[in-house]
């Protein structure tokens, strides 16, 4: 094995370790005392543990096991064999290390759910930029997908996490207001998890329109150390040709692009945006999982 693929083993590991000490916080610590409805298959093994105390992560790798078999051609061996990986050490941070931190008994119920949400969202968010993850509705999900592909994805996800939700209010929570919260819980995650991928590569970009172009990327270079690239535009009223200078950096950076910018040439028109991702030299590299 090469040295590359070590350290994306590593790393695995950790963010795997990661989430489900992450995940094991919120279901131990904080839902399974107000006993929420959750959703996947850590909500119905949820009912097990407040019946009989049985291990969460240990019942939702047993209840794993049929849809691995089922969903094997559908999914692939290479991406079985993470998400089995996953399963397992997130299942010994769940089950025998989260529940070793002290609880924080929280007063106020929605500050509690809020709390689930964030750190579940978190937990399946560090799973899913390693391109892994946690088996049960997820299998569930893609089996459907392949066998209807018309269906969006999203509708899927909603008719699979509402049908749980009812499933562990009937069985333990007997109560529309428990309902009403492992909704809120189910909705916070789903924000946490597009938040968390969305802006792990984020950045910030500039456009400068200025006849300083090479004299202001000159300044970008020595006050952050950041490229630029030049390109010549044409101006959609007068028609003349300007240089528009395009820059790539990190938040704290743009602070220094805009005051350079604006140093060298005053009249120099900036728009400035955030990048969702940003992939090259200086930056993060893009790697197909």
């Amino acid at each position: 094995m090469s040295s590359e693929k070590w350290k994306d083993l590593i790393i695995d590991i950790i963010m795997d370790a990661l989430s489900g000490l992450c995940i094991g916080i919120a279901l131990y610590n904080f839902a399974a005392d107000a006993k929420f409805p959750l959703t996947g298959l850590s909500g119905i093994a949820m009912i097990f543990y407040q019946y009989w105390g049985w291990k969460i992560g240990i019942v939702t790798i047993i209840m794993n096991i049929p849809l691995i078999f089922a969903a094997y051609k559908v999914l692939g061996k290479k991406f079985l064999f993470k998400t089995f990986k996953t399963m397992a050490i997130g299942m010994v941070m769940m089950d025998f290390v989260a529940p070793l931190i002290p609880r924080i008994e929280l007063s106020n119920i929605l500050l509690n759910s809020l709390v689930v949400g964030v750190l579940t969202g978190i937990g399946y968010a560090l799973v899913y930029m390693r391109n892994s993850s946690t088996g049960g509705a997820d299998f569930i999900l893609m089996m459907v997908k392949a066998k209807h592909p018309h269906m969006s994805l999203g509708r899927i996800f909603l008719i699979v996490d509402i049908v749980i939700i009812v499933i562990d209010t009937i069985a333990y929570a007997h109560s529309f207001e428990a309902l009403c919260y492992g909704l809120i819980i189910s909705y916070v995650g789903a924000i946490v998890v597009d938040h968390v991928m969305i802006n792990a590569d984020a950045g910030m970009m500039c456009m400068i329109v200025t006849n300083n172009a090479e004299e202001i990327a000159e300044a970008i270079n020595t006050a952050v150390s950041r490229g630029t690239t030049i390109f010549t535009a044409k101006g959609g009223y007068r028609g003349d040709e300007r240089q528009v200078l395009m820059c790539a950096c990190s938040n704290k950076q743009m602070y220094q692009v805009n005051r350079v910018a604006k140093k060298i040439d005053v009249d120099a028109f900036i728009v400035i945006m955030e990048a969702k991702a940003v992939y090259g030299i200086g930056f993060k590299r893009f790697k197909m999982q």
